[in-house]
Order: structure tokens, then sequence, then C-alpha cells
């Protein structure tokens, strides 16, 4: 069993390094206002690609790109090995759960785990992209997604940007991990390892695209508008006393009404619609309304499967409507969004307690990392109202997510 060669503090970073040295798919995740942080790695080097089902699929993680036709090129991490892991005050340690074991395991696994061999691969370093929006091509991008709703095309789109950084030396991916973990207890925290393509996604997302719980409740939300959570002499906010404008309040109910009019589509009228209320994500407030389902109620097991497809990509990350969107943000960016504003999380996961759960969030608040450079991501909502040169301080406020996290110049 490996249980008995990983109880020591640096238990996840020796089951990370033995992985990644491996070559094999690998994600760490902790949910929202939980504690538990898991491991999960596939033997597969590379790792199935298919649409997601949840009543067909067994336990694994999704990740899944913005562009997926028919949900096809989503990757499934399949759980070959997971562990859950929690503090324990008393000895300043982590104590941990083997949820699957696998009957059979590479033997370099083990002697990785131990330190008792050094790499056996090498992982692909494939050359970075040169990913780095400035601000006037920002700026030229919204005025002209301006023009493009004024013309009737759309009502509203979600452009998108990056930004480059060179990651610090002892720049270390489980650390930081722990570190988002830290700062943003509310935010989904991940890091998904695909050693094929030779990179690291990490990330800190706040918004649920569907989640399905063992009772089956079902949730998803729609979440939109941004501003500051701090005034301008640096003090935070309260939610109860945040100000929005017109715009934002635009555009959250675009999202919203795209959740209901998906809802319509299948005949779902049973369901709690709660807000949309202030919520602080970081150092953000957003609007949030949380639709929740009882699917038992309503005899529709798979409607988080459903949902899935009829959602993603949502008009929080597109547009709407949907199409002339996309294609305006396809042939207008000017550069592959691939995993950002796609989606990811555990699915049919079992937590410490025993339920299985599932849990897929949209890939936002996120960064690529290739060798010693990071692509931060970062997007928002235009609509007939915005304001080139602050959209362009809305995503400034947002690659600060993760920016300031990493020890970097920001």
């Amino acid at each position: 069993m490996i249980t008995s060669i990983i109880e020591n503090k640096s238990s996840r970073q020796n089951l990370w390094n033995a992985a990644k040295n491996l070559a094999f798919p690998t994600a760490i995740w902790r949910l929202p206002r939980q504690s538990e942080k898991h491991f999960l790695t596939s033997f597969e080097e590379i790792p199935q690609q298919s649409k997601i089902d949840f009543e067909e699929l067994g336990a694994g993680f999704a990740f899944s790109p913005f562009v997926n036709p028919d949900g096809g090129k989503t990757f499934f991490l399949k759980a070959d090995l997971h562990y859950i892991f929690n503090a324990n005050e008393s000895t300043q340690n982590e104590d941990f759960k083997e949820v699957i074991s696998p009957s059979a395991l590479n033997p370099h696994f083990i002697e990785l785990m131990n330190g008792e061999i050094q790499a056996l691969k090498s992982i692909s370093d494939n050359k970075t992209t040169n990913q780095h929006t400035t601000k006037q091509e920002f700026i030229d991008l919204v005025e002209k997604g301006i023009a493009e709703i004024e013309n009737g095309i759309f009502q509203k789109v979600v452009l998108s940007r990056t930004k480059q950084l060179v990651l610090p030396p002892d720049f270390d991916v489980v650390a930081t991990f722990d570190k988002l973990c830290k700062a943003y207890p509310s935010a989904f925290i991940s890091a998904v390892s695909l050693p094929h393509l030779g990179v690291v996604w990490m990330g800190a997302s706040p918004e649920v695209l569907v989640s399905q719980d063992s009772e089956g409740i079902f949730r998803t939300m729609a979440l939109a508008g941004t501003q500051s959570a701090y005034d301008s002499d640096g003090k935070l906010i309260k939610p109860s006393e945040a100000l929005w404008r017109q715009k934002e309040i635009e555009e959250q109910s675009f999202v919203t009404r795209y959740i209901i009019n998906c809802l319509k589509k299948i005949r779902v009228r049973e369901f709690e619609e709660e807000g949309p209320k202030t919520v602080i994500a970081g150092n953000l407030m957003h609007l949030r309304t949380d639709i929740i389902i009882d699917t038992v109620a309503i005899n529709f097991p798979q409607l988080a499967t459903v949902m899935l497809d009829l959602l993603h990509p949502t008009s929080a990350v597109c547009g709407m409507p949907k199409i002339p969107a996309t294609e305006f943000i396809l042939s207008n960016e000017g550069y592959d969004r691939d995993f950002f504003s796609g989606f990811l999380g555990p699915v049919n996961i079992q937590s410490s307690e025993g339920q299985v759960e599932s849990h897929i969030f949209v890939n936002l608040r996120t960064m690529k990392i290739e060798g010693n450079v990071a692509t931060l991501y970062a997007g928002c909502g235009i609509t007939a109202d915005s304001n080139p040169e602050k959209e362009w301080n809305e995503t400034e406020m947002k690659t600060q997510t993760l920016g300031k996290v990493l020890n970097s110049e920001f």
C-alpha cells in the first residue's frame, strides 16, 4: 500500500512530483469553503477525450476548452489514484484518506515518492506562445465589439486578453496552490497538469457551471458584473453597501435569462432562484443569482448532464446571443483561449464522508504555465454602455487574483 510511504508533511508534494516525473495527467483541487484538498492522477499518459455524462462515467476530473463542439474535446482524467488530505492542527501535518487504491501501480512511482531514483522522463517543453495583449489592442477590440452591438449583431459579448509573467526561480505548483487556498477560501482552487502538452493550468474560479450532490440537488449560477471590493481608501466594501451601475445589472441579467431559457428548453419549471446578490471573490465583487433544483422531486436525475451541454459556453464567457458573439470572439480576439473560459472539476468523486458528488466550474481567474512563463487570462462583458478604459481596468483587477500570489512585480 502506498499509504505507508506518504506519512509526512510533504506528501502531496511527493505525489505531485512523482506523477509529473512519470508524465501522468494529474489534478489537485479544493472546493469552495471546504478544507479537504484532493489529489488525483491517471495512469494514462494521454487522458481520454469524451463528452461528460455524469451517469455513465466513473470517478475522475473533467477539463474542457472554451470551444468544444458536442463536448467531445473534454479531457477526462480517470481517478486511478485519489487521495483526500485534511489539515491536522494538533500535529501541524496533513491527515489523508486513500479513496481509490490501484491494484497495480508502476513501481517507479513508489521509488520516486521515496526519492530513490531521479526523474525518468523529461516533460515536454513546448515553446511558450507569445501571448501578451497590449492596452491599445484591447481597447480597439472593445470599441469594435461596441460597434457590433450598436449594429444589432449581438446584445453582449465577452472579450478577453492575456498577460504574461516570468515566474520566480523558486516557483512551486503545490506551494502556490496552498497560497491560493488560503487567499481565496470561497473559490474553487485547482492545478491541472497535462504533461503530454507540457502545461500546468492553475486557477481560483468563483463560478459554478453545474453541480449535483449526493442528495440530487442541482445548482448553477449566473455570475457577472464586476467592481473592486475596495473603496478609494483601500477599505473593504460591505456587500450590502455596494452600488451597481446599470451596465453591470444588465450584464448579469443576460446570464440569468440565458440559464432560465435553457431550463425552458427542457421544460423544467420547478426551480428556486436566489438573487441577484453581491458576493466577494478575492479583490472583486460580482452580482450572483443561484439556481437550485431538486432533481429527485422532478424525477430528472440526468439534469446535470443535460444542462452542461446546454449551458457551456454561457453568456458569462461568450455573450448573447451565443452564436454571433462566439463567432466575433474567434475572429477578433487574436489568440486561442484554449482552456480559459472552458470548464473543469471533479466528476463522481467521493468526499471523506463517503458522498459521491460532481462539481463543474467555469475556468476563470486562471493561468497557463509553460516552463518559467505564466500566461494569465481575464475577460469582461461588453454591452452598449461599456467604457473601453474601464473594461481594461477590470481585466487588470482580474489578473491580480493570481498575479499577486506569484511574488512577481505586478
